[in-house]
């Protein structure tokens, strides 16, 4: 048992080392990069929202470079087609015995991470071809089923600017993402980093730290967590109170449309637990819940039509189930 316990903490130790390598490329972001990692201990996938030219690119595939994990990237356009993600069938010949068969070949969302960018410029059907990959973590294809790689993680993106010729995403699809995270400018400071960086001689070359299988453990852990019942009672409040039926928050009742499911509790458990290894802790506390309610939450709840017309958005009704809803039952 001590033994296991001291492998759990050399792994749980090796996250800031983590983190400092990714810094060798990316300079700031720390929340959105705690949050992409924290999703990949859970084992579900995001949602990442950003202006172009945010570096979303280089974030992903040096994260996947330190986890020594396969990256591939899939740029999302109106005539993009199931197969150009999934992969398809080849005809083949046998050339001892002349006989052709045909042979599946895999598509780019064969790989540990895959950065699905500007998932919002393809047509629907496209778009829901993703969705047996992010919740079975299998393709079928021809009546066989090809299972993905171990670990899996989709990093879908989209512009938040340009919504012309664009396809947004069904409720149902949006809710397989675990978090929905948004991408901001960086701070005076990290900018000015930024144009020193790379726009000379540095090359920053990030080392691997954590291995597939490790990362495997560290999800296994991340189930193992410890969530005390009072704060699992406080989530239970927090999710329902973003529903009309249940809901006393006032802000709820005057703008939202319809609340949050049951899967909404699930994924806040998850990546609260997630957001405590990150930390370095074996238990949850108050703030991992309310550091990630906004991005667990924010693609959950949909608002009425005065809500957008006094330009108010999830995050704000958010912050006001939050304010309203105690930590411990009353």
């Amino acid at each position: 048992m001590e033994t296991e316990l001291k492998k759990y903490q050399q792994l749980v130790d090796k996250i800031p080392l983590l983190k400092k390598e990714i810094a060798k490329v990316i300079v700031g972001q720390e929340e959105v990069l705690d949050q992409v990692i924290i999703t990949l201990l859970a084992g579900g996938h995001c949602l990442l929202e950003g202006v172009p030219g945010l570096a979303k690119t280089l974030m992903v595939q040096t994260i996947s470079k330190v986890m020594e994990l396969s990256f591939k990237r899939i740029q999302f356009t109106p005539d993009l087609m199931p197969g150009d993600i999934l992969g398809t069938e080849v005809l083949e010949e046998d050339h001892s015995t002349g006989k052709k068969f045909f042979q599946f070949t895999q598509g780019p969302i064969f790989a540990n991470m895959v950065l699905a960018d500007e998932i919002n410029r393809t047509p629907p059907k496209t778009q829901a071809a993703l969705l047996e990959a992010m919740q079975e973590k299998m393709v079928t294809y021809g009546g066989k089923n090809y299972k993905l790689p171990d670990p899996f993680l989709i990093i879908a993106t989209q512009n938040p600017i340009e919504q012309s010729g664009t396809y947004p995403l069904p409720e149902a699809q949006l809710d397989r993402f675990l978090l929905y995270i948004k991408l901001g400018y960086p701070s005076e400071q990290e900018e000015l980093e930024v144009l020193k960086k790379t726009t000379g001689t540095y090359r920053g070359v990030p080392e691997k730290i954590l291995t597939g299988e490790e990362v495997k453990q560290l999800q296994e852990l991340t189930r193992e967590v410890h969530l005390d019942s009072a704060l699992l009672s406080y989530i239970t409040r927090l999710i329902r109170s973003t529903r009309l039926e249940n809901t006393t928050v006032p802000e709820v009742k005057n703008y939202v449309e319809w609340g949050a499911g049951t899967r909404a509790g699930q994924a806040l458990v998850l990546c609260a637990k997630a957001r405590a290894i990150v930390k370095g802790r074996y238990s949850v506390i108050p703030e991992d819940i309310e550091h990630l309610i906004f991005p667990v939450l924010r693609h959950r709840i949909s608002l009425h039509f005065r809500a957008e017309a006094e330009q108010l958005d999830t995050d704000f009704v958010i912050s006001k189930i939050l304010a309203q809803t105690p930590v411990h039952a009353k």
